[in-house]
């Protein structure tokens, strides 16, 4: 459905001002923080949130609380987003201000890594022991094997394997599995817990969910344990794990629903306090994963976080056709 003059007046109206266009700019790239806006821009919270509010009055962006923090992204779909688009395709990728903004947001994405990076390396040798203070970790387990299935697997890949759990508890029944980890210390005790697990047929490797740079199609089952919350661009990594799974395939999530556990934010560098049905399963069609079933696991204390599994399976390439 087409926009009406006054929609069409309303949009560039919104967009037709250099914070605005600046702020749209940044969210082309990423979901951001208001703070995080307000730091890269150079101006107070009070302004850039009027500049959001029309924004968000407009349709070209949504806002969404995470506990303390609220972040914007630009819309997901309609024809506000298509104007908009076509506005930021046409914008000289080197006009100097927008350059400079590129240049701010890439120091706030480094600080981000840097503090992510150095928490890990702290507490590699404990992450195991870290994670099971939240949730019943045999629990999710079997969970998950239920979800995968007990057959065997053609290539498994866990993107952001962390200490290995995935790849030692999936492994046995694939005939290959691959790896990807940032972080060396995390790849360092994933080999040495899958060699402990007498696996043979287990790769580690340096890699970014963000950029796999593994084939499209390539892998019958793909993992993303307990990784999104890390993330700036969470529904970018979704997309990109998507990518890589085959027809027939399945893609599982794991992470947490929705919380208020703003000491995990403060203490174990969480950028999301979890996510919701909605949002993932929203993230998942757009990836051309439309059939997701969602599976919570409540905690076992009082204090503790649901553990959400979202799995969801890529159609064969039959019906891919037919459809």
């Amino acid at each position: 459905m087409k926009l009406s003059a006054k929609q069409t007046v309303d949009v560039l109206r919104a967009a037709g001002e250099p914070t605005r266009l600046r702020i749209l700019a940044l969210l082309e790239r990423e979901e951001l923080a208001v703070l995080e806006l307000c730091r890269v821009l150079d101006q107070s919270q009070p302004r850039v949130s009027r500049h959001l509010k029309l924004l968000a009055e407009a349709g070209l962006v949504e806002r969404f609380p995470d506990g303390a923090w609220v972040f914007y992204r630009l819309s997901s779909g309609g024809r506000q987003r298509e104007v908009i688009g076509q506005v930021l395709a046409h914008i000289n990728a080197d006009d100097p201000v927008l350059a400079r903004d590129r240049r701010k947001l890439d120091d706030v994405q480094a600080e981000r890594a840097d503090a992510a990076q150095a928490y890990f390396a702290e507490n590699a040798a404990q992450w195991d022991q870290i994670r099971s203070l939240y949730v019943s970790d045999d629990h999710v387990e079997t969970e998950v094997q239920e979800v995968a299935g007990r057959g065997r697997v053609g290539k498994l890949v866990d993107l952001g394997s962390g200490t290995g759990r995935m790849l030692t508890l999936l492994g046995p029944q694939a005939d290959q599995a691959l790896g990807l980890d940032l972080s060396q210390q995390m790849l360092n005790i994933a080999r040495r817990n899958v060699t402990e697990a007498g696996l043979t047929n287990v790769e580690l490797r340096h890699g970014d969910i963000f950029d796999t740079r593994l084939p499209e199609a390539s892998a019958d089952l793909v993992v993303v344990h307990q990784v999104l919350h890390y993330l700036g661009d969470p529904a970018a990594a979704v997309r990109e794990a998507a990518r890589v799974v085959s027809p027939g395939g399945k893609l599982i999530i794991v992470d947490f629903a929705p919380h208020k556990h703003e000491f995990l934010r403060e203490q174990h560098q969480h950028r999301r306090l979890g996510f919701s049905d909605e949002e993932m399963a929203r993230w998942l069609s757009e990836a051309e994963l439309p059939s997701v079933q969602m599976h919570a696991l409540p905690p076992t204390r009082a204090d503790g976080l649901t553990v959400k599994i979202w799995a969801a399976q890529r159609a064969p390439t039959a019906l891919r056709s037919a459809a």
